[in-house]
């Protein structure tokens, strides 16, 4: 019996899973794969391979069906894998990371047409400043200042093994007893985004800590779900997790802090909408973003309430 699971979610993943699919039967892991409630044919492609299909008859979201998956899969150790990831090397050097003492989890290299995925493969865990950085277009101004190259581990030489923050969660493998330990991922995180984040900074906190190795590699094309998320939802959803990481993780004045950057930050969005677009639609967008950061920033949402 394989000690090593692998987890797949999909969301109208049909053009991608059948090569990920193929690579992961090769590393005689035990995959179950995790269907959102695709309308395309990826349930398909999944039957005719000998995997385990859970499929949701809606979309539950990523962390809710990650956690499907590890409850499904009995295996000491769970790897993590994008549907549009394709695994290139053997997988056992993370679990080799994953057995050491303290260790919670372990991630592997990324690679794409133009090489490694270097400011997303690994990064450290956001502070404030690095998120307010991001909110208010700072680091698309000036993508090489200092907050920006922390965060995005642009000081680091990864071509060596070695200790990181937060492995990127589309290759992540996880020790289950801490996944156990740290209740799964957050089910708040829906339907998307920081949810890998929030599991990483909780290990931190509990004195655990992640291991990032190149001799494990995967090619990943990167984001083949999110274009299929109007852009109204896209942005809604990017910032509630946003919004919801700072209300667990910071101080109340300084989760409202990034509160107001959010708000201060979609008004240039706005306009620059409009004239990329030649449309109004980014008002309705990013006015809603607002609405739910003045939300967050005067406590209706309660924001205690989200740990």
């Amino acid at each position: 019996m394989p000690d090593i699971g692998i987890v797949i979610v999909t969301y109208n993943s049909g053009a991608e899973i059948g090569r990920c699919l193929d690579a992961a039967l090769r590393t005689g892991a035990e995959i179950v794969v995790v269907d959102n409630a695709s309308t395309d044919d990826t349930r398909r492609e999944v039957a005719r391979r000998p995997v385990r299909l859970i499929a949701n008859e809606q979309n539950r979201g990523f962390a809710a069906a990650v956690n499907q998956g590890f409850r499904a899969l009995a295996t000491p150790f769970v790897l993590l894998l994008n549907p549009d990831a394709v695994i290139l090397t053997a997988i056992e050097p993370l679990k080799r990371y994953c057995s050491l003492p303290s260790v919670a989890g372990a991630g592997g290299k990324l690679v794409n047409a133009r090489g490694p995925q270097i400011g997303f493969m690994v990064r450290r865990l956001p502070s404030p400043a690095a998120l307010i950085f991001e909110i208010l277009l700072i680091n698309r101004l000036w993508p090489g200042n200092p907050v920006n190259w922390h965060y995005r581990c642009l000081d680091l030489d990864l071509s060596v093994a070695q200790k990181v923050e937060q492995p990127a969660g589309a290759f992540l493998m996880i020790r289950r007893e801490i996944w156990e330990l740290l209740g799964g991922l957050a089910e708040q995180f829906h339907p998307l985004w920081f949810e890998d984040v929030d599991f990483a900074r909780r290990a931190k906190d509990k004195k655990y800590c992640m291991y990032y190795t190149p001799e494990v590699v995967a090619e990943h094309t990167g984001g083949h779900s999110i274009p299929k998320i109007s852009l109204e939802f896209r942005q809604f959803y990017w910032y509630c997790s946003l919004l919801r990481y700072s209300a667990r993780h910071f101080d109340a004045w300084t989760a409202r802090t990034v509160c107001l950057a959010v708000m201060a930050g979609s008004i240039p969005r706005i306009l620059a909408g409009i004239v990329q677009n030649r449309s109004l639609k980014p008002v309705a967008v990013y006015g809603k973003v607002i609405r739910l950061a003045a939300r967050f920033f005067l406590g209706k949402d309660d924001i205690s309430s989200l740990g």
